[in-house]
């Protein structure tokens, strides 16, 4: 496979991959993105828990999402990879302004409703770890950092 780097995420390690990229100054650039597969199986997992709490009251909901998103970010939230965690984000909006609206046949939850809940309850997508040059910035004064 040219241009990629699959080594653990294949062997049910990490269930992150890892692609050959560029920085925007156009050097070479190990980036970690989500595996497709994965937040697919995760989002349907969600579509079904939403299925079966659906009539339980909304903040009770929110509370469980933001929980579910903020495990999610916690793993996933590197950088290179906030256009996967903000996807994840909106779908799962989507199942959740989809199973609100099928609590009864008449909704009345249009998307600007939908989007202060949304803002109440789940945690913004954003990147929370730092790169790894950065976190793994160690001063030794010039000596071996093994010792």
């Amino acid at each position: 496979m040219r241009g990629s780097v699959r080594g653990a995420a294949r062997k049910g390690g990490p269930y992150r991959d890892h692609i050959c990229g560029k920085t925007r100054g156009g050097r070479f650039w190990l980036r970690r993105i989500t595996v497709s597969k994965r937040m697919r199986a995760k989002l349907k997992e969600i579509k079904d828990q939403l299925k079966r709490r659906r009539h339980e009251p909304v903040p009770e909901q929110g509370r469980w999402l933001g929980s579910v998103i903020r495990g999610h970010l916690a793993y996933y939230a590197v950088p290179g990879n906030v256009r996967a965690v903000r996807s994840f984000r909106k779908q799962v909006t989507r199942h959740w302004l989809a199973a609100l609206r099928s609590r009864s046949q008449r909704h009345r939850l249009n998307w600007d409703r939908m989007n202060r809940l949304a803002t109440r309850w789940l945690p913004p997508a954003r990147v929370l770890h730092p790169y790894p040059d950065e976190r793994f910035d160690v001063r030794t004064r010039g000596r071996s950092p093994v010792r």
